[in-house]
């Protein structure tokens, strides 16, 4: 018999996020490390003082600028049906 490689399902390693998301998720874990990592658009909300919170800024920093980062997950959202007038 001839020795066959089994082919896992898993894609070739690509990478899922680019070098670029990875600097923002640590610039944004360094500045939640300093205290300076705020909630909100405009930074005006309160201190971000969880590591999640802090990633999924610098995820969505990351977005902004156009690296390579994965679609959010988000919740589902229904259709909106369309209402019947009468």
């Amino acid at each position: 018999m001839a020795a066959t490689r089994k082919r896992s399902s898993r894609k070739s390693s690509r990478r899922k996020y680019s070098k670029g998301a990875g600097k923002s998720v640590k610039s944004a874990m360094s500045r939640r490390k300093r205290g300076t990592l705020r909630r909100g658009k405009s930074g005006k909300g309160g201190k971000v003082k969880s590591r999640e919170q802090a990633i999924a800024i610098g995820l969505s920093e990351a977005r902004k600028k156009g690296a390579k980062v994965p679609a959010k997950k988000g919740g589902r959202r229904k259709k909106s049906s369309s209402r019947k007038k009468g």
